[in-house]
């Protein structure tokens, strides 16, 4: 391969493209669904070159197939390409195959479209409140009926306020106010809003557990002190 790739030929890239995938292979263990995203996105480059023939592979080569990207693929898809194609080139830098590297000093920006968050179905949200009440009532002992107790206190208090699960995971004592039905979070960048629970169904079970759960610090409780509570009913 000559220096900055200038007339190189279609062989010699797949040459160096087949022993660079050898080298992600059996020196940097790739997996194999990996490598074949590498194999299919350096082969398409390669492809690009067949239309621009006789062009050495500079700057100018990688932002016109960049603008290619653009056009063919989705935002992640594209970025995933270029990627591809940049650890290419530094793996031949790194070995001294070529004296300049054209995806130096080449800045993109892939803009992701933003995703709504997923909602869970109502019926799925039923059926989940429906298997959790049902263990609450098929347990036999003390632990068990404490660990459905909590389990359900919360997944009716999350499907009921729709917070963040670390959030909620994160709820002090002091955050619940029971007697009001509200709860206090401290959101991203240390924001703070009060949810009020307006079902009493809910409030029901929640002071249910409260008086349960023996607790001066997080409102639901962990498995290791769970733990702790069974081996304390044990001993009793």
């Amino acid at each position: 391969m000559q220096q900055k790739f200038n007339g190189v030929l279609e062989m010699n890239l797949q040459a160096e493209i087949k022993s660079y995938l050898h080298n992600c292979e059996y020196h940097k263990k790739l997996n194999a669904k990996t490598l074949k995203a590498y194999s299919i996105d350096l082969k398409q480059f390669c492809e690009h070159l067949c239309v621009v023939q006789g062009q050495p592979i500079t700057k100018a080569t990688i932002m016109e197939y960049i603008k290619e990207l653009h056009q063919a693929y989705k935002p992640r898809t594209a970025k995933r390409k270029l990627a591809s194609l940049s650890a290419f080139f530094n793996h031949l830098e790194f070995e001294e195959k070529i004296d300049v590297n054209p995806m130096h000093k080449i800045k993109t920006k892939f803009q992701e479209p933003k995703e709504l968050p997923k909602t869970i179905p109502f019926n799925t949200i039923k059926q989940i409140l429906l298997i959790a009440h049902m263990e609450q009532v098929k347990t036999t002992t003390k632990y068990g009926s404490f660990a459905a107790l909590r389990d359900v206190a919360l997944l009716e208090m999350l499907f009921a306020t729709g917070v963040r699960i670390s959030e909620l995971c994160s709820l002090r004592v002091n955050d619940v106010n029971l007697d009001e039905g509200t709860i206090r979070i401290l959101g991203k960048g240390s924001k703070e809003r009060v949810i009020q629970i307006g079902n009493e169904e809910v409030l029901g079970i929640l002071r249910k557990y409260r008086k349960v759960a023996n607790s001066a610090t997080d409102f639901f409780l962990s498995i290791g002190y769970l733990y702790v509570f069974r081996r304390t009913q044990r001993a009793l």
